[in-house]
């Protein structure tokens, strides 16, 4: 039986957290960020290289053997640490776009994002479809401007494309001083003062130069031409840039932009200190049934992400579960609400990456991870004993489809564990047709095919043959019971048993070669509702039609 804190001590560890997630198209330094994130909280010593791809030391949030050899973030990691008396939940999403699914999955589980624009290379496609995400939840964003130690973009040209792209108010924190070669610090806005930029700094040694005032007569001797013209930019900005407000900087609608190099260790620390100042606590977050506040003494918590083999040696799998209320404990008594069943977690884990410790508490805002075999499913809630739902955990109908083999025969076994693990925690799409053996891959990208040939190999030991498929577009399908519900839709599955299979989580779905041909059998069947987007695996596809 758990035994719930006083209210005041769940108020106050409630609004220590932060918990937020990093944003960004491909290559504008996200991992490099986040770990510099982890350097300056003092949770890390020394910084791994992104890009040094050969060599031993790599990003401490890249975990999976695909990243190292790539140089890219194709998981998501969690990472925990304290800085300020703050406990910060920092979750780095895949920047790629084939893996906008579990990336949007993430951002379900988050209060606030920062989002790491390329000085160089400005607002790109990524970062546009991540923001509409973060929009559509009104989830505080704060904007990091990476790499001004290269040629870039103008500042001023860079806030206005932010604006005009994002739709979003822009309020500097920081200012550049130059730029690539001449780039000799940032001037902080807030604090009226300026951090002296110095290149190539592999440690946190607290040692910047930090000079008072923004408008210190030696500054122009000092960094000459560079500094008279961030000092006319920020004359400019004082008159016309919007003041911060933070009501519409929690609605979504405005953002604080600061200036860096994540590279060299610098501007991460004002970035650090915003987040602490700036970013929420963690709010109420809704259920089907009711609105659950983050102080509430009985805990409450979502499975946001499932992910297998984080240690190969142990063949383990983890749900990573956000903390919606209350107080965890480990060995508590929790139910599992979609299932009914009851679980007693006492290897319940925090992380840093791949590196965990064992976890004796947390509370509303954490993210824990517990491993489990096969209990918990994505979007599932688990609570002390009452009925609830969250909403709002995503599924996507998959643009691309692949069928899948083995290349060995006797590692079928293999295969199917492998791809019902791999189903599970979302790294990929996995359809059982009703007709015929071979198991079919949907995915929204080439890439995501790529990495789970890539894990069945190297973590199950199954090499296998990814191979074209003739279908095109998937729809789940589902009927109202006032239209004849299970009935009719078990004789709608029956009469197109050649193009329908079912998902990891048993849930019914129609596969076709061409969209027409969708709205033809649409038109056939009008009792029937396809959908191009599911939630959790606990409502209306919880049990296998016909079984």
């Amino acid at each position: 039986m758990s035994t719930a804190p006083p209210s005041t001590v769940l108020d106050k560890e409630v609004r220590r957290r932060r918990t937020f997630a990093i944003i960004s198209h491909p290559d504008a330094g996200k991992t490099t960020l986040t770990e510099k994130l982890l350097l300056f909280s003092g949770a890390i010593q020394i910084a791994g290289s992104v890009k040094a791809r050969k060599a031993t030391r790599h990003a401490t949030s890249d975990w999976m053997e695909i990243e190292k050899q790539r140089g890219i973030s194709v998981a998501s990691s969690v990472m925990q640490m304290e800085y300020r008396d703050c406990v910060i939940n920092l979750l780095d999403t895949p920047g790629h776009q084939d893996f906008s699914e579990d990336t949007y999955r993430v951002l379900t589980a988050v209060d606030a994002a920062l989002m790491v624009i390329d000085a160089a290379n400005g607002v790109e496609p990524q970062t546009r479809r991540l923001l509409q995400v973060c929009r559509a939840r009104n989830t505080p964003i704060l904007t990091f401007v990476n790499k001004m130690d290269r040629e870039v973009k103008d500042p001023l040209a860079l806030m206005d494309e932010i604006e005009r792209e994002l739709g979003m108010e822009v309020v500097p924190f920081t200012w550049p001083v130059g730029m690539g070669k001449q780039f000799h610090g940032v001037m902080d806005l807030r604090e009226q003062q300026m951090r002296v930029f110095s290149p190539g700094e592999d440690r946190d040694h607290h040692n910047d130069e930090i000079l008072a005032g923004l408008d210190n007569p030696a500054y122009a001797q000092r960094f000459g031409m560079q500094f008279e013209q961030a000092q006319g930019e920020i004359e400019l900005l004082t008159d016309a840039a919007p003041p911060f407000d933070r009501e519409e900087f929690l609605a979504g609608r405005q953002t604080p932009m600061f200036f860096g190099s994540a590279v060299n260790n610098f501007g991460v620390r004002e970035v650090l200190d915003a987040l602490v100042d700036l970013a929420p606590a963690p709010g109420h977050r809704m259920a089907i049934q009711r609105e659950v506040t983050p102080g509430e003494a009985k805990f409450t918590g979502v499975v946001f992400k499932i992910q297998a083999n984080m240690d190969p040696a142990h063949r383990d799998r983890i749900a990573f579960l956000r903390v919606a209320s209350g107080h965890f404990e480990r060995g508590m008594r929790l139910k599992v609400v979609r299932s009914g069943k009851e679980l007693r977690p006492n290897t319940v884990v925090s992380f840093l990456s791949q590196r965990r410790e064992l976890l004796d508490e947390a509370y509303a805002g954490d993210i824990i991870g517990i491993p489990n075999h096969g209990v918990l499913q994505l979007g599932d809630t688990l609570t002390e004993g009452e009925a609830l739902q969250f909403t709002g955990l995503p599924f996507f109908a998959p643009e691309m489809f692949r069928s899948v083999e083995v290349a060995d025969p006797l590692k079928t076994k293999q295969l199917k564990a492998g791809l019902t693990q791999l189903g599970e925690e979302g790294a990929i799409q996995v359809f059982r047709p009703v007709v015929g053996t071979v198991l079919l891959l949907g995915a929204v990208g080439q890439l995501q095919f790529e990495v789970v040939a890539h894990r069945l190999e190297h973590e199950y030991g199954c090499k296998a043959r990814i191979l074209p498929s003739r279908f095109q577009v998937a729809r789940w399908v589902t009927c109202d019971e006032a239209d004849g519900g299970e009935r009719e839709l078990k004789r709608f599955i029956d009469s197109n048993s050649h193009r329908v299979a079912y998902d990891a989580v048993d849930a019914p779905t129609v596969l076709v070669e061409y969209a027409p041909e969708l709205r033809a059998i649409e038109a056939n069947w009008p009792k029937i509702k396809f959908h191009a987007l599911r939630e959790h695996a606990g409502l209306v596809f919880q049990r296998r039609i016909g079984d």
